[in-house]
C-alpha cells in the first residue's frame, strides 16, 4: 500500500495539475457548504432520476414522466410490473448514477475530450426535458444545459476543461453526499419510502445493506475518478 501511495504520489506531482486539485477543492466546498449545496443539488436529483429513468426504459418499463420539485427532490414514474428485477434495477440506479456521471465525465477529460463531454451533456439533458411534467423541472433542465451549452460554445478549450473538471468533482463528491443524507433521514423515521427501503421490501433484504453499496460505488467511482483527474497534463 505504501508503494502504491508513493507511486501515485510521483505521478501526481509529475502531471503538474495544482489547478485540477484546486478544483476539487473547490468542488467539495460547493457540496460541503449547506448555501450552494441547496442550489447545487438540484444538479444531483437531474442526474438521480435521469438514472433512473434510463434503466426503467432499459428494463422493458414504460416511463410516465419525471418531477424535479424545488426542494431538491425529484420523482421518476414508470410502469409496468411492480415486482421483479426491472423494478430492483430501476429503484437501484439512482444513487449510483450520479457518481457514474462523474465518473464518465472524468474518462472523457482524461482523454482530452471536454467539448464531447459537454454536448453529451446537453443531449441527455434536452432528451430528459421530454419526460419532465411539471414547470420547475423545465425551469431546472433548461437552465443546467443552457449553463453547460454556453461553456460548450463561447467558452474557450481552457476554459472548458477547466468547467469539466469542476464538473466531474462536483458529480463524484455530491454523488456521495445524498446517500449520508439518506441515511441520517431514516435514522430519524423520515424516510419511509426512500428507495432503500422499497428495495428491501422487494428482495427482503436490509435497507442498509443498499446504503452500503450505493456508498462503495460512489467511494470506488470517486477514487478512480479522481486519480483520472488529477493525473491530467496541467490545465
Amino acid at each position: 500500500m505504501d508503494e502504491l501511495v508513493r507511486s501515485w504520489s510521483d505521478e501526481l506531482l509529475d502531471s503538474g495539475s495544482a489547478l485540477t486539485l484546486l478544483l476539487g477543492l473547490v468542488a467539495l466546498g460547493l457540496v460541503l457548504n449547506r448555501g450552494s449545496w441547496r442550489l447545487l443539488r438540484n444538479v444531483v436529483t437531474i442526474a438521480h432520476e435521469g438514472g433512473h429513468a434510463v434503466v426503467a426504459l432499459l428494463s422493458g418499463r414504460k416511463l410516465n414522466g419525471i418531477r424535479l420539485h424545488s426542494d431538491t427532490s425529484g420523482l421518476t414514474l414508470s410502469t409496468g410490473r411492480p415486482t421483479g428485477p426491472g423494478m430492483v434495477f430501476t429503484l437501484f440506479a439512482g444513487y449510483p448514477a450520479v457518481s457514474l456521471l462523474g465518473l464518465g465525465g472524468a474518462a472523457l477529460v482524461s482523454f482530452d475530450q471536454e467539448r464531447v463531454a459537454l454536448w453529451a451533456a446537453v443531449a441527455l439533458l434536452a432528451l430528459m426535458l421530454l419526460a419532465i411534467r411539471n414547470a420547475y423541472g423545465v425551469l431546472s433542465i433548461v437552465v443546467t444545459g443552457g449553463a453547460l451549452f454556453a461553456v460548450s460554445w463561447f467558452a474557450t478549450p481552457q476554459w472548458q476543461a477547466a468547467c469539466c473538471v469542476l464538473f466531474s468533482w462536483f458529480l463524484l463528491f455530491g454523488g456521495l453526499r445524498p446517500i449520508a443524507e439518506l441515511r441520517g433521514k431514516r435514522t430519524r423515521g423520515r424516510a419511509p419510502s426512500s428507495d432503500a427501503d422499497q428495495l428491501a421490501r422487494l428482495t427482503r433484504t436490509p435497507a442498509g445493506l443498499w446504503l452500503g453499496v450505493w456508498f462503495l460505488l460512489g467511494g470506488a467511482a470517486l477514487v478512480l475518478g479522481g486519480r483520472w483527474l488529477l493525473l491530467i497534463p496541467q490545465l
